[in-house]
C-alpha cells in the first residue's frame, strides 16, 4: 500500500500531502495522532496498524508564509483547468509563451496548458508571431495549498480541512 495522507498541523492548518507509511511513522513515533484512517491497514510480523489518509501534529510548526510552490505540468494543468489557454480544448501539453530558445524562462508567469494542435502552431514563435491569444493571463498560485491539488487527490475525508482554507470545493 502506498497511499498518501493529509498531515495537519496542531492548529488543524493543511501543511502537506505524505505518503500513508511516513504518516503511519510520524504517528508511530507520537509526533502526529491518527485523525482518519482510509480503511486499510499496514500488517507487522506482530501487529497491524490503520493505514492513514488524515493526520494531525503534536506540536505547532511555523511555516514561512512566501513558499512558492514548483512549476510542474499537472500543478499547470490544475491552475489552467486542464483546458489549453489558446483554444478552450482539453489540454495535453505545456507551453512557454515566451520559448525558452528565446529566453523566455520556466515559471508560472511563463508556462500555460495547451493542447497539442495549438502546441504544434505555435512552434518557438512568440505570441505576436503565432496570432495566438491567451484566454487568461496566467499567474503563479497564491496559497502553498495548491500542493494539495497538484498531488493529483483530494480524498472526501479531506474535504474539511482543504476546502475553508480554498474557499471552494477542489475537484482534480
Amino acid at each position: 500500500m502506498t497511499g498518501r495522507a493529509l498531515v495537519l498541523n496542531a492548529s488543524f492548518e493543511p501543511l502537506s500531502v505524505v505518503t500513508a507509511r511516513r504518516a503511519l511513522v510520524l504517528v508511530l513515533a507520537e509526533r502526529a495522532v491518527l485523525v482518519h484512517g482510509s480503511g486499510h491497514e499496514f500488517h507487522s510480523a506482530t501487529a497491524s496498524f490503520p493505514e492513514p489518509s488524515v493526520v494531525r501534529l503534536v506540536h505547532y510548526v511555523k511555516v514561512p508564509h512566501q513558499t512558492r510552490v514548483a512549476v510542474t505540468r499537472r500543478s499547470v494543468f490544475v491552475r489552467d483547468g486542464h483546458r489549453c489557454q489558446y483554444c478552450g480544448v482539453q489540454a495535453e501539453n505545456i507551453d512557454h509563451i515566451v520559448p525558452r530558445s528565446r529566453g523566455g524562462t520556466h515559471s508560472w508567469e511563463n508556462v500555460v496548458a495547451c493542447c497539442r494542435r495549438c502546441n504544434t502552431r505555435k512552434e518557438d514563435r512568440l505570441l505576436e508571431e503565432s496570432g495566438f491569444h491567451l484566454s487568461r493571463q496566467p499567474k503563479a498560485p497564491r496559497s502553498r495549498l495548491w500542493l494539495l491539488a497538484a498531488s493529483g487527490e483530494v480524498r472526501d475525508e479531506w474535504a474539511p480541512y482543504v476546502e475553508p482554507v480554498l474557499g471552494r470545493a477542489v475537484a482534480v
